[in-house]
């Protein structure tokens, strides 16, 4: 009897941010190996992420992850023409020594050209305040210079006017490559974001409602990842009178700002747990923080009253699964529009990162840890995400198409 050939998936994640890595990590481990033949690209960062991984790893390249985030930090372009190009070169080695049944993306924007090229069904892993179908009629000015020179307020005045041609400067060199390639134009920004033969959405349908979404569109839900680590020593040691704030900035917040978190959190009748993704090196803590690298976040988030985070979407979902509301320090236009749900459903506060002081946050942090609206509403969220699994989602989506 001849054996069935397991069909080839080849995931591949542009590593200039931890979420970015971990989303589809969590897909490919999904996936039934006795079925499917594992593949998985990406640059040699966040290694620890990939301790318990049998499929096979390829190494490939991605911008320097400070040089990503000082580009949407500066709102330069992050992507040259000439980077889109190398990586096309780098996605088209490994497409053809691969021959994947179909390729996975996240934030790899290259694919969009050099899957089309090797003829291989791509899908795209992405948010759908992104997607070209949001019902979104304005896009919140991130932390950029002109913000810190104008102030919010009249920058954004000028941002919502200037908005369709900034999108369409930073969606040049992409569909500079394609026509290169003689590939169609894409759109704006929102098209080079997510333009594959499939998207995937990895969001809650209804989050970030969407008009006249096409079939080849499509709601995961979100992507659920914590890190399988040990407890740090002083776990089982936290007073448990005393109500958990659990401070994570992520790997694309403003390490900057933790001194600043610490100093608002100092002396409050609270436990604040802090992970620091290895970006900050605290000499002394007040006597109420306890910090560690790396938390598993999801034992972290269920044990706090309130979390902490730079407002994207993986630590907010991660905080809303378990009831608990939000404090949002967004500085790029991810995380801004992340919060923009959490703040119209009064789970959490947006504070931008340009504006926020230890008054401010420790203000907001007296009031959402006293008053219960908040944990209410998160609660009550809770129960509505309960009903999306990505995983089971991916896996039918797999069946389907393949």
């Amino acid at each position: 009897m001849n054996q069935v050939r397991r069909k080839r998936i080849l995931f591949v994640a542009e590593a200039v941010t931890l979420a970015h890595v971990v989303r589809p990590l969590v897909l490919a481990q999904s996936l039934d190996p006795a079925r499917f033949e594992i593949h998985y690209a990406s640059a040699r960062r966040y290694d620890f992420v990939f301790d318990q991984a049998t499929f096979h790893r390829w190494e490939i390249n991605s911008v320097p992850s400070q040089a990503f985030l000082d580009a949407l930090a500066s709102g330069s372009r992050l992507y040259s023409f000439r980077t889109l190009s190398k990586y096309v070169e780098e996605d088209l080695e490994l497409l053809h020594g691969i021959r994947p049944d179909l390729v996975v993306g996240d934030f790899r924007l290259s694919l969009a050209v050099s899957a089309p090229l090797a003829k291989v069904p791509y899908a795209a892993i992405a948010n759908a305040y992104w997607s070209p179908f949001t019902t979104f009629n304005h896009f919140p000015l991130p932390e950029v210079p002109i913000t810190r020179l104008l102030g919010p307020g009249l920058a954004s005045v000028l941002f919502n006017v200037l908005q369709p041609a900034v999108f369409a400067y930073h969606a040049l060199p992409m569909n500079k490559l394609r026509q290169t390639h003689g590939l169609a134009r894409l759109g704006s920004l929102l098209d080079v974001y997510t333009a594959a033969d499939y998207t995937l959405y990895a969001d809650a349908a209804g989050f970030f409602p969407t008009r006249n979404l096409p079939p080849n569109h499509r709601f995961l839900g979100p992507i659920h990842w914590s890190p399988k680590i040990p407890l740090p020593e002083w776990w089982h040691q936290l007073d448990p009178e005393k109500p958990v704030v659990y401070v994570n900035l992520g790997s694309s917040g403003p390490s900057e700002l933790l001194h600043m978190v610490t100093g608002a959190l100092a002396g409050l009748p609270l436990t604040a747990i802090l992970a620091t993704a290895g970006r900050w090196k605290p000499s002394s803590l007040p006597s109420n923080i306890k910090a560690s690298d790396f938390l598993p976040g999801d034992a972290a988030a269920k044990r706090a009253k309130l979390v902490i985070c730079n407002g994207g979407s993986p630590s907010v979902y991660q905080a809303l699964a378990q009831g608990v509301p939000v404090i949002g320090i967004a500085s790029n236009m991810d995380q801004l529009l992340s919060m923009s749900v959490v703040e119209r459903s009064r789970t959490g506060v947006l504070l931008r990162s340009g504006s926020v002081t230890e008054i401010s946050l420790r203000e907001t942090t007296e009031r959402m840890t006293t008053d219960r609206s908040y944990e209410l509403a998160a609660q009550t969220l809770a129960g509505e995400l309960k009903v999306f699994d990505s995983v089971s989602a991916f896996r039918s989506f797999i069946d389907e198409i393949l």
